[in-house]
């Protein structure tokens, strides 16, 4: 279907992808993995089209469709989400596409009710879908998806592991979530030093096999380094000899002719990172009892009647699809937003919480590694370089300003620096969205190890399982409460309450009023009201400058799509567009929450 034949890759003369070949056939489910900056991303855009391979070529069938989900992309506007799926019907018969239409959109956490909303009411997470949904319903030969996964609840995960294992498509996907990589491929291709290995198997199988292939790795490139070192001592020792010129020059060509072998040697499979210690906590941290909050102008409560009890030590996972609730519970918790019912908070406690947009509480002045250094104490201070690459900032990035990171760049930032900063309740809301998978094994471990109470949000079952005890499920306005592990959870969900599949929750809007106690004057709720008034017009303004430096920035991919003008200037000022608008969409992103 698609043949790629010693493909290399570069950007601004440093080489991403060297001398690549690859078969993709009909119906292959394929993972593609490596470190983040390996080259997975650049090599589903060259598939797509959208980049020009600097060497090689890339020879695809006669009509294949391919279907492509990026990380980041445009949306249209001026449609509502029936209109947007109806763009891409073709000659298919209405009434059997809206059938599967259908489908496919309360699959993906959809409600019927959704049908006729227009789709700029919709946040990022949920347009991302819309984008998923229309490229499924086109059946593509070929389905390029990059981090899917990263905005869709536990049930949507399933439901799109589901399709992909029945689909006719053949799949490439990018996702740090190793169940669904397992669940929903058959074959992993490992990107790493430029260099591709493909094995035709699961990406936990995968996992072992490449754990032995490391390893055979570094025995052969530990041999060739000593074979190196002797051969050059030998040169040096007999250099100026006479009688031993034959030899050393025999030598030196020896050494000319010699294939390095490279290996990526970084091993942070021992680092171990342990929370500080923290003063003992009361036996319950959380008590809730009748627990509601409504939104103002909603028709009913987001939750409502919650009682639960969470005691000292205990690790729970707050589960369900997005929009039910979880995230209010937080930051009921937390003291963020006013409520109904009882809520105490225990003895002596001290909450560490992880959000999104803790990221914007560093300060920009200062360097990745000083933010660290500046709340690391004890033992922990001398391994601060080996935590940072374990997070993805491994050398020079560890000395770059926090001003000029990335949205995710920040987000793994403000979570290094919770790690290092004593608490015994520890809130973490969707943390793992940008970790990679060394990354959320490193955070999993600490997490494990740490003796205080944790509630976790989160929709990854890999990284919750083995961690969790208990699981509180948000659905219908309500909160229950399993006990035992996330797959416990699961199986006893799928066995007794199928019909709760069904249920499909409303997404939230882009904007959502803020919260306002309904015995407040009326002189307070014009003044809220003006306030809101002002957030949305910053809203709509940087709404305006996204969707331009969007426009900038799919101009300097057309450009650098020919290999004449992916000049070091050109490439320098399209990571600066890039930069510009991840930090626009994380205004964003901060001014609708």
């Amino acid at each position: 279907m698609i043949s790629i034949e010693h493909l290399s890759m570069e950007f601004a003369s440093r080489p991403v992808l060297d001398d690549i070949s690859l078969l993709i056939n009909r119906k292959d489910r394929i993972a593609l993995v490596g470190r983040n900056g390996a080259g997975k991303t650049t090599l589903l855009r060259l598939i797509a089209g959208e980049y020009q391979p600097t060497a090689g070529q890339i020879t695809k069938d006669r009509d294949l469709k391919i279907g492509y989900l990026p990380q980041v992309m445009l949306h249209t506007d001026g449609t509502t989400l029936r209109e947007e799926m109806l763009t891409v019907r073709g000659d298919e018969d209405e009434a059997r596409f809206v059938a599967e239409m259908d489908r496919t959109v309360t699959g993906l956490g959809f409600g019927r009710t959704d049908f006729d909303r227009q789709c700029s009411e919709f946040s990022g997470g949920w347009r991302m879908r819309i984008e998923l949904a229309k490229i499924l319903l086109q059946h593509p030969d070929l389905i390029l998806l990059d981090e899917p996964t990263n905005h869709l609840d536990i049930d949507s995960i399933q439901w799109l592991e589901d399709f992909l294992s029945r689909s006719q498509s053949a799949v490439m996907l990018v996702s740090h979530d190793r169940a669904f990589l397992d669940h929903a491929t058959t074959r992993t291709i490992e990107i790493t030093l430029g260099r591709i290995y493909d094995y035709k198997v699961p990406y936990s199988q995968f996992a072992e096999l490449r754990k032995e292939r490391h390893e055979q790795q570094v025995r052969a490139y530990m041999n060739q380094q000593k074979m190196i070192e002797d051969t050059e001592a030998f040169i040096e020792r007999f250099r100026y000899k006479a009688t031993k010129a034959v030899q050393v020059q025999s030598r030196i060509k020896q050494l000319e002719k010699i294939e390095r072998l490279e290996v990526d040697l970084e091993d942070n499979s021992a680092l171990r990172l342990k929370f500080p210690p923290a003063p003992r906590s009361g036996d319950f941290p959380v008590i809730i009892e009748e627990l509601e909050k409504t939104y103002p102008q909603a028709a009913k409560p987001v939750i409502s009647n919650v009682t639960l009890t969470i005691r000292r030590g205990e690790k729970v996972a707050f589960v369900g699809r997005n929009g039910e609730g979880k995230t209010t519970l937080v930051r009921c918790i937390m003291g963020q937003l006013d409520y109904l019912g009882t809520l105490k908070i225990g003895h002596n406690v001290r909450i560490g919480y992880f959000a999104q947009n803790q990221a914007a509480l560093l300060d920009e002045n200062l360097t990745v590694f000083q933010t660290i250094d500046y709340v690391a104490t004890g033992d922990i201070r001398t391994k601060i370089r080996d935590i940072l690459g374990a997070f993805m900032f491994g050398g020079e990035a560890s000395e770059k300003k926090v001003k000029v990171l990335s949205g995710g760049e920040r987000s793994r930032l403000a979570m290094i620096r919770l790690l290092l900063e004593p608490c015994n309740l520890l809130i973490l809301d969707e943390p793992t969205n940008h970790l990679d998978m060394l990354s959320k094994d490193v955070l999993k471990a600490a997490l494990k190890d740490f003796d205080g109470t944790l509630i976790c949000v989160s929709h990854d079952r890999d990284f919750l399982d083995g961690l969790v005890n208990k699981v509180y499920e948000f659905g219908g306005g309500r909160v229950k409460e399993h006990l035992g592990g996330i797959y416990d959870f699961l199986r006893t969900r799928n066995i007794s309450n199928l019909q709760e599949l069904e249920k499909k929750a409303a997404p939230a809007a882009v904007t959502q009023q803020e919260p306002t106690d309904s015995k407040r004057d009326y002189e307070k709720q014009k003044a809220e009201a003006a306030a809101k008034r002002k957030k949305e017009k910053q809203i709509e303004a940087v709404e305006k400058e996204i969707a331009e430096l969007e426009k900038q920035q799919a101009d300097m991919e057309a450009l650098l799509s020919a290999p004449e003008e992916q000049t070091a200037a050109n490439f320098d000022r399209y990571e600066h567009i890039k930069r510009l608008l991840e930090q626009k969409m994380y205004e964003w992103e901060i001014l609708s929450e």
